[in-house]
């Protein structure tokens, strides 16, 4: 096994005791030992092609080699990545070839990382389940019955089941902390304005972030470091240089000093017992490191009134683009895409200003609640990864969903607030299915954030048990 961690695989990289040309061998025959069955990555380089890439990056002098030189990285199938397809999951743009890349893409390719493919989503990246009708359903790697999540599903199974060292992914109502849950991964959704913006708002409404993917808070501390930064398109720009999240890779040894704020179900949202009880010992978990833990939480009751308003604000733009474009459009999207899209365009202006103005009054209220707290913690999901052939959850401890994006409530209220959050593994129910921890930290207090992950994942190692689909295959 040539990796241990991404970061030190990276340094080897960089100092040349690792050639990309071996580091690419092992990733396409782990790739095509378990990609057709997990359905993790799509539009696949060529193997030739890409040992040729490998190739030529070997011959980059040491002292021309960027943090993430000769990195196989399959960005999120939204991220438009030059000669790759940008197909979103939706069949109509299956050749949909991107001619440049994207900030993102630019930020990574410039640390030299090499694209090999794309990672799968949702169809429009819509719903917490990696499906479409393009490429199919993404399984999860711990019970291959069950859902990764999503919509950056593919990333986080393409780090489970160990096809690639580091991912991307990016996060509107849980995206990256979802998939993060339900593959005993770590997703961080950053503060908005730490990393370039990608399509859509720029101020008003603005809810979606990209962000870093890892099986380590260390290794995505590591990845966020690129990712992050200043970039003269995004009005929201923050100043801090990437740079600035390495010093996470030092955790904390204990929590002591801390004042964590434990929901166990946010304003009382149903939240699966098998959810909670996770959830609970992991408050305990951060009370036995020192930290002094309250059960509080702000007042997000109208959180997902906003989250619903402003979302599809962001789709009715879309709508309109594939009216134009694609007239005939509702016959190749899912039922809860056309509803989500439809509703958007419905909207009126005096609805899009009155979820700004709760927004808003959301915010101030969040950030007096975080003077009194270092982090809130919470379920990363409201249920633990479910069946594969169930579209959405419908019903949590018999109370009834409205929507296909209430059972995400969890997430998607925190994403009104703008607030930097992370999902880190926390345990697994009795069947084996992982469970994460929600963490959400300050304003702009990403730093902070990644310190008290680090902490807790070193002292309860969860990140360190393999799933089913690689606990038979012998360790080298």
């Amino acid at each position: 096994m040539i990796w241990a961690n991404a970061r030190t695989l990276c340094r080897d990289l960089q100092r040349g005791s690792v050639s990309a040309e071996a580091l690419m061998a092992e990733v396409y025959e782990r790739i095509e030992k378990h990609n057709p069955t997990v359905n993790a990555l799509t539009n696949l380089a060529d193997r030739e092609q890409a040992m040729a890439w490998a190739k030529e990056k070997d011959q980059v002098p040491i002292a021309e080699r960027g943090p993430l030189h000769g990195l196989p990285m399959a960005p999120k199938d939204a991220v438009e990545v030059r000669g790759y397809p940008t197909t979103w999951g939706f069949r109509p743009w299956a050749n949909n070839v991107a001619q440049a890349d994207d900030p993102q893409a630019q930020r990574l390719r410039k640390a030299g990382a090499i694209f090999i493919a794309h990672s799968n989503m949702p169809e429009f990246g819509f719903g917490s389940h990696t499906f479409n009708s393009l490429f199919g359903n993404t399984l999860n790697p711990y019970d291959l019955t069950k859902t990764p999540g999503g919509s950056s599903g593919g990333a986080a199974v393409a780090l489970s089941a160990e096809l690639l060292p580091l991912a991307d992914g990016s996060d509107l109502g849980g995206s990256l902390r979802n998939p993060a849950s339900f593959c005993n991964v770590v997703g961080l959704r950053p503060s908005i304005g730490r990393t370039p913006p990608g399509n859509g708002f720029g101020w008003y409404a603005r809810l979606a972030t990209t962000g870093p993917m890892a099986k380590t808070v260390a290794d995505t501390a590591f990845l966020f470091s690129i990712q992050a930064g200043p970039h003269p398109s995004d009005p929201l720009t923050l100043p801090d240089p990437g740079e600035t999240f390495l010093d996470a890779l030092v955790p904390a040894e204990n929590l002591r000093g801390y004042r964590i704020a434990y929901s166990p179900d946010l304003y009382g949202l149903p939240v699966d017992a098998r959810v909670a009880e996770i959830v609970a010992h992991a408050a305990d978990t951060c009370a036995n490191l020192g930290a002094e833990v309250v059960r509080d939480q702000p007042d997000l009751t109208q959180a997902m009134g906003v989250f619903q308003t402003q979302r599809a604000a962001g789709l009715a733009l879309l709508g309109n683009t594939l009216d134009a474009t694609l007239p005939d459009w509702k016959h190749f999207a899912k039922d809860t895409a056309i509803w989500n899209i439809e509703k958007g365009q419905q909207l009126d202006a005096a609805a899009f200003m009155a979820a700004e103005l709760t927004r808003t009054k959301i915010y101030t209220e969040a950030a007096g609640f975080f003077e009194s707290y270092d982090a809130l913690i919470l379920p990363a999901a409201q249920v633990p990864p479910f069946d594969i052939q169930v579209d959405w959850v419908r019903q949590i401890n018999g109370v009834q969903m409205e929507t296909y994006l209430d059972w995400m409530t969890v997430c998607c209220a925190i994403s009104v607030t703008g607030l930097p959050a992370i999902s880190v593994p926390a345990g697994f129910t009795d069947s084996g299915l992982p469970v994460g921890l929600q963490i959400v930290g300050k304003p702009r207090g990403d730093l902070a954030l990644l310190n008290m992950a680090h902490c807790f994942e070193q002292h309860t190692q969860h990140h360190l048990r393999k799933p089913t689909l690689l606990q038979t295959l012998p360790q080298t």
